[in-house]
């Protein structure tokens, strides 16, 4: 097999040519990113696998810090608000890195073929984003899914066989028990998944813990613990950067509506808002919404 080093400048190689303003390529879940700037960018992940071929990023996650750098990849098993930027990236120096979406669908059925002790139920959920060095068969397998994208005719039959290879190699690495847990209905993850829905689709009206722990099958302080153990914050934080994140998106079709816009995400007092969307974002709603579209060329990134 190649070394590390050879598959990464492969990586790069693709990477630099193929990435454009849309992380979607022709292949579906394969997404690509080439960022030069270092600006913090606020959104909302889904499970994915991130590998990193140039350049770092580093994630805030409630108050928990990761970063992650070339040859290293990031794991996200939950949708989760995080904030991030890329590390010194530059237009001379762009970062580079690859995303794979990861689904229940496709997890799932490969749990069904292997051993025993992957397919047990960890007795608790874990935050559900991780970082650390990707392996030389991980990265083979993922400069392989990359190739395809020169070869449209063959990706249909065989993208799906090295996607299944990729996440083979996820179950059976570091990262196994997390990522384990996006195929399994009864885990730990799947429950608290079921009130990250709700506040998502729901972020607007007001919330109940009691509910929210009815839901997911759990006491209220089993489900607080466990919510925070996933998200890295309590459910009430995380429906306000629900709101936050979602708010900022509107802004920018409406951002002379600042008032509108923050009683469309939930908020009745204007000052409330105004006063947490700059804690966040560092702008007040206005001004924040004229700089957005000012610069929305922007690129979205990943995670």
């Amino acid at each position: 097999m190649r070394t590390r080093e050879n598959l990464l400048d492969e990586i790069r190689g693709i990477i630099a040519d193929r990435a454009g303003p849309d992380p979607r390529s022709r292949i579906p879940g394969l997404l690509l990113s080439r960022v030069e700037t270092s600006e913090p960018d606020y959104s909302l992940t889904e499970p994915l696998l991130v590998v990193m071929a140039q350049g770092g990023k580093r994630l805030l996650l409630g108050e928990q810090v990761h970063e992650y750098r070339a040859g290293q990849c990031l794991v996200v098993t939950a949708d989760l608000p995080v904030t991030g930027h890329f590390v010194g990236a530059s237009r001379a120096e762009p970062a580079l890195g690859m995303g794979l979406v990861l689904s229940p669908a496709a997890v799932a059925p490969l749990l069904l073929e292997a051993p025993p002790g992957l397919r047990s139920r960890a007795t608790a959920p874990s935050t559900a984003l991780a970082t650390g060095d990707a392996g030389a068969d991980l990265l083979d397998a993922v400069a392989r899914l990359l190739r395809l994208l020169d070869h449209p005719s063959d990706a249909p039959v065989l993208a799906p066989l090295i996607e299944r290879e990729i996440i083979w190699r996820l179950l059976t690495g570091p990262h196994g028990a997390l990522v384990r847990q996006i195929g399994l209905a009864d885990s730990g993850l799947s429950y608290v998944a079921r009130a990250i829905r709700w506040i998502r689709e729901h972020h607007a009206e007001p919330m109940r813990i009691e509910e929210l722990a009815r839901l997911t099958g759990m006491s209220s302080s089993a489900f607080h613990r466990n919510f925070r153990a996933v998200t890295a914050m309590s459910p009430l934080q995380f429906q306000k950067r629900i709101r936050l994140q979602e708010a900022r998106s509107l802004l920018v079709a409406h951002p002379g509506d600042v008032a509108g816009v923050g009683h469309l995400v939930g908020y009745d007092s204007p000052s409330q808002f105004n006063r947490e969307y700059r804690r966040l974002f560092g702008a007040p709603p206005g001004q924040d919404a004229t700089r957005l579209r000012a610069t929305t060329a922007a690129v979205r990134q990943l995670p």
